[in-house]
């Protein structure tokens, strides 16, 4: 049933990350060519902006290794944005040379987990990625800038709302079209989350270029996400079949499911674009190759049940990449 509430957007455009930001933490060896039918799986569900894949070295990323193999088998895709990740000019040069015409950097909003994931401190990686910004919006390349630890830090706690602000801000100075906000650890509330948005506004950064990315590890991904839509954001980031997840806290389910996302959109009158029962097969053929049913309640519920796993799931890599020191966008700069 469609019930609408006063003061929400008529439309979200979701930005799907699962075959990048899902995969890169998944234990199994994926093939390229499940990964290049699972984006054209989600394009086709109706998914206008589907993260493709990383460009970083294969070394801390093992799983998304074959991303020159993987782009250009998306090229059939139409009128679709297939963003990428890129960690500095060395992934910048991989991404324009396959033609990518959106690429993302991966930021930090404490010095914790830039010291770990960039090697860097805050100042020293957003100094990383200007040239990155400006060669690509040069080349006429989208941009978004992802900053992570928004809420809370594994090492450092609540983090500060000021301290956020600040580097969100000089993310965007450097050129960026867009700002993904990340609440890594899922610790996030509504509160939190308004109070965030209401401090980026006040220094100049407007809801439309701000983007959400949730985790549900409180079970809190789907009210916070309405807390962003009360403010008048209108991007939301979310994780076909709920792939993903956080190594740094326990009982944590990883990223918000597209398919938790959709149904509630729907439910609200906000048109998504996205067809539900198709997303719905897409993540639960996804999870026969996984070996294990999909965490998203909603592709339970259509479901029926939970799928039992194939006879014969993927093989394990011989290295997890999911580990403290490979978490999320695992840039490790040194390519």
């Amino acid at each position: 049933m469609t019930v609408p509430a006063a003061g929400l957007p008529a439309r979200v455009r979701i930005h799907e990350v699962g075959a990048r930001d899902g995969l890169q933490n998944e234990k199994a060896t994926v093939p390229t060519d499940v990964k290049a039918e699972f984006v054209h799986r989600l394009a086709a569900a109706g998914l206008d902006t589907v993260e493709a894949t990383s460009f970083v070295h294969p070394k801390w990323v093992p799983q998304l290794a074959d991303a020159e193999q993987l782009f250009p088998r998306l090229g059939d895709i139409e009128g679709v944005h297939l963003p990428v990740l890129v960690p500095n000019e060395r992934g910048l040069d991989r991404a324009l040379d396959l033609g990518a015409r959106r690429i993302a950097v991966f930021g930090s909003a404490t010095e914790s987990f830039a010291r770990r994931n960039l090697n860097r401190s805050v100042a020293e990686s957003l100094a990383m990625f200007e040239p990155v910004v400006a060669r690509a919006k040069g080349a006429g390349v989208h941009v978004r800038g992802y900053l992570s630890m928004c809420f809370g830090d594994p090492w450092e706690g609540p983090v500060p709302v000021d301290q956020v602000v600040g580097t969100a801000k000089a993310l965007m100075d450097l050129g960026c079209d867009e700002l993904s906000l990340g609440d890594t650890i899922g610790v996030a509330t509504p509160g939190h989350v308004r109070a965030l948005l209401t401090g980026l506004n006040d220094q100049g950064v407007g809801t439309e270029a701000i983007g959400v990315h949730f985790h549900d590890t409180y079970g809190q991904a789907l009210s916070n996400t309405l807390a962003a839509l009360q403010h008048g954001v209108t991007t939301v980031d979310a994780s076909a079949g709920g792939l993903g997840g956080c190594p740094y806290a326990k009982s944590a389910t990883g990223n918000l499911a597209t398919e938790d996302l959709v149904w509630m959109l729907r439910g609200l009158g906000i048109e998504t674009g996205v067809d539900l029962t198709a997303l719905t097969a897409t993540s639960t053929w996804l999870a026969g190759h996984l070996g294990r049913p999909s965490p998203s309640r909603t592709v339970r519920a259509l479901a029926g049940t939970e799928a039992e796993p194939p006879e014969t799931p993927l093989r394990t890599a011989g290295r997890q990449t999911q580990n403290p020191e490979a978490h999320k966008a695992v840039q490790k700069t040194e390519e």
